[in-house]
């Protein structure tokens, strides 16, 4: 890096670090999308649970951008865990991402709101980039900014793009390659409302700016980045204690005199078509979407719509994947040669992997429809539509997201609790968010619905495997309500609770971020859970294929004899030997160990054995129930749903799976917490045993109960 002046040049350097900053729904990750294209990764921030995107691209032959896409922030007054790491990242220069350069990705259709975080990130004296980003629909209202004009008064370079469209992209990073001026002088005076305490902080500690211990005055009670600095944060404490400093009102003093100056900015800069704007699309269309009593309805319908979309899209496919993998599993136990290996790979291995990959149509399918309504703008509304309703049980409008986020997966739908600043609606849509049904579950419901409900079975256009299975995620819901409304009771808190969002315009989806999301999720789904599945199958093939002392070898010479040979055919003779074996293993002693306890359920011990390999992760119960299966049927033509099917009570002959039992273990997996990753989450959000262990404890107690009820009602 050289410095000229006032200038800053990252032209020959090997690589930089770019901070992407902005206002939520400003367009922030769909440019990082278009910068960073598949060189992405996620994780974490280090010591804290809030997500970390970043990804890299090539600006020249020598120069390499790591670019990090920070959460969502109206200012750096953070009110969040999302949005106090966005302060500690740029306010901290010891912070390991603290950024060379920081882009600040705002809506040009709503400009003047977004240059407050424009302005305070310029006050402090990091090098700024100014994208005006949807610029295009500027262009469409008839509405103009000057950008030079902007950029002399702001004293940062400003680009316009269009992230959605690509446009501009090249012109922003060819900005970051070009000498950057830094931020010379403030956007405002902070002096003038704290001099005296500001200059004692700057005299304890180094700072780029007035503004940045400005910040520490007004955070201090929130930030960690002196965690490691004791001695520091002693004196710091000592100095804003005895000035006995009002932080709201220093707020309130500095944001009125920042919005002055953006004003008398925005009145140069911008020339708005009329002063009386007309009705637009998304005005027109949120008078439908957003109706008080509509915008239910519509809600549900476009959820019915998914549930029966996705039985009847996936159900091809899924087909064809069963089918391979009996072509493969028949092959191998006809070519390779008889042992031990040959059974690990045909009834561990490939009975695990069957259990994942046939599932992958659906998986993805779910994420396709979750992006779209997001892209599409149309998931801001389903939280602003639900907000009235949630209050009513202990929630607020904010709650939504982590609910719906929770239909794919609960670990990062509870991560996402930490947009809610209130600790009391924070902690319930904690505790109930695993109660909405995952996709973890999807798996489990498929496989029963398909088992009791034919495919066939319809009325017009509603399938009722599709109905069942809206249902079950319906449930799940109410659960979640109920369960919510008792936790608004038991918790008390004084805090008050807001709710603001903001609006975004509805666009077409950005088909490009949509097929991102999916092979991201895809892939967690095969390599994550598919990991965990697989490693369960082969621990489950060796606990069915092997039993206490001499037991397996008992029963061969059994059926070994001539009697046992004469009274039945061969066929029927091994199918009996290898479910006695099978009941006789390491995993026939463990469900037969807690068949008491389930059977009241309709559970048999080989449901059992699925229940307890669940905890790992609840789509191992599919895996569990294929190795299960092919260690009790060596008959590798029938996919693990026909194997389920044809399973009998060998004291009533009847099926297994009875309409009674299907429900029962349906409701069952739909309210049990059976899910060590969210327990652990859990723990890691509230940083106390006690949540996920009542978690815990009332999931699974529900769980039983409704199974209950159920079961005896159908049987």
């Amino acid at each position: 890096m050289e410095a000229n002046h006032s200038f800053v040049n990252f032209s020959r350097t090997s690589s930089v670090k770019i901070a992407l900053v902005g206002n939520p729904n400003s367009g922030k990750s769909t440019l990082f999308n278009a910068l960073t294209g598949l060189h992405q990764k996620t994780g974490n921030f280090p010591g804290v649970t809030v997500d970390k995107k970043s990804g890299t691209t090539r600006l020249s032959s020598v120069v390499t951008a790591e670019f990090v896409d920070l959460p969502g922030t109206y200012s750096l007054y953070p009110k969040s865990l999302d949005e106090r790491v966005t302060f500690e990242v740029l306010c901290n220069p010891d912070n390991i991402h603290h950024p060379d350069i920081t882009i600040v990705v705002a809506d040009a259709s709503n400009l003047k709101r977004n240059l407050f975080l424009v302005s305070q990130i310029i006050d402090l004296k990091i090098p700024v980039i100014l994208a005006l980003n949807m610029i295009d629909l500027v262009e469409k209202e008839g509405d103009r900014i000057d950008a030079v004009r902007l950029s002399e008064r702001m004293g940062v370079k400003v680009v316009c793009i269009s992230a959605r469209k690509k446009e501009g992209i090249n012109e922003l990073k060819q900005a970051i390659l070009q000498p950057l001026p830094v931020p010379q002088y403030d956007f405002i005076d902070v002096k003038k409302f704290a001099g005296d305490i500001i200059d004692k902080i700057k005299s304890v500690i180094t700072v780029n700016s007035d503004f940045a211990a400005f910040q520490i005055i007004n955070n201090f009670s929130t930030i960690h980045y002196f965690d490691t600095k004791s001695i520091v944060k002693e004196k710091i404490s000592a100095l804003i204690n005895s000035s006995s400093v009002d932080t709201n009102k220093l707020q309130s003093e500095e944001s009125v005199e920042r919005y002055r100056v953006i004003n008398r900015i925005a009145s140069e800069c911008i020339t708005l078509k009329s002063d009386i704007k007309t009705e637009t699309f998304t005005h027109k269309l949120d008078e439908i979407l957003t109706h008080r009593i509509y915008g239910y309805g519509i809600f549900l319908t476009i959820l019915f719509f998914i549930f029966q979309t996705i039985f009847f899209l996936a159900k091809y496919p899924m087909d064809w994947i069963q089918r391979l993998f009996v072509i493969i599993s028949q092959w191998a136990t006809h070519t390779l040669p008889a042992g031990e290996l040959t059974n690990l790979l045909v009834n561990g291995i490939l009975a695990g992997l069957s259990g994942v990959v046939v599932f992958v149509p659906q998986i993805a399918l779910l994420f396709a429809f979750i992006a779209i309504l997001e892209d599409t703008g149309y998931m801001a509304r389903v939280s602003f539509i639900m907000d009235k309703l949630m209050r009513r049980f202990g929630l607020n409008g904010r709650s939504v997201i982590p609910l719906v986020s929770g239909v794919a997966c609960a670990v990062p739908a509870i991560m996402s609790t930490r947009t809610i600043s209130s600790w009391k609606e924070r902690i319930i849509t904690i505790m109930v968010t695993p109660l909405m049904s995952c996709s973890a579950r999807l798996p489990v419901y498929t496989l029963l619905i398909s088992m009791v409900v034919p495919q066939d079975k319809a009325t017009g256009f509603f399938n009722y495997q599709g109905l069942i299975l809206m249902s079950l995620y319906l449930i799940g819901f109410l659960a979640a309500m109920f369960a919510a409304y008792v936790f608004k009771i038991i918790l008390k808190a004084k805090e008050k609770s807001y709710f603001i969002m903001e609006l975004p315009v509805y666009r077409s989806p950005q088909w490009k971020t949509v097929g991102i999301t999916i092979i991201d999720k895809v892939k967690v789904f095969l390599f994550e859970a598919g990991k965990i599945i697989v490693a369960i199958s082969v621990i489950l093939w060796f606990l069915s294929s092997h039993a206490p002392g001499n037991r397996m070898e008992t029963i061969e010479k059994k059926y070994a004899s001539v009697e046992m040979t004469e009274k039945v055919s061969e066929k029927e003779r091994n199918a009996k030997m290898s479910s006695e074996k099978l009941e006789a293993s390491y995993a026939g002693v463990l469900g037969k160990s807690i068949e008491p306890v389930i059977a009241p359920l309709g559970f048999d011990w080989k449901i059992g054995i699925a229940l307890v390999t669940s905890f790992a992760a609840r789509e191992v119960f599919v895996g569990t129930m294929a190795t299960i299966y092919s260690a009790g049927n060596k008959d590798n033509s029938q996919t693990i749903r026909e194997k389920m099917q044809n399973e009998t009570n060998p004291k009533t002959g009847l099926p297994v799976f009875t309409l009674a039992v299907s429900f029962s273990l349906l409701i069952f997996y739909a309210f049990a917490m059976q899910c060590m990753s969210t327990l652990a989450v859990v723990y890691r959000e509230t940083k106390n045993w006690k949540w996920p262990t009542l978690q815990f404890l009332f999931m699974g107690v529900l769980a039983y109960v409704s199974s209950f009820i159920i079961y005896h009602l159908l049987k």
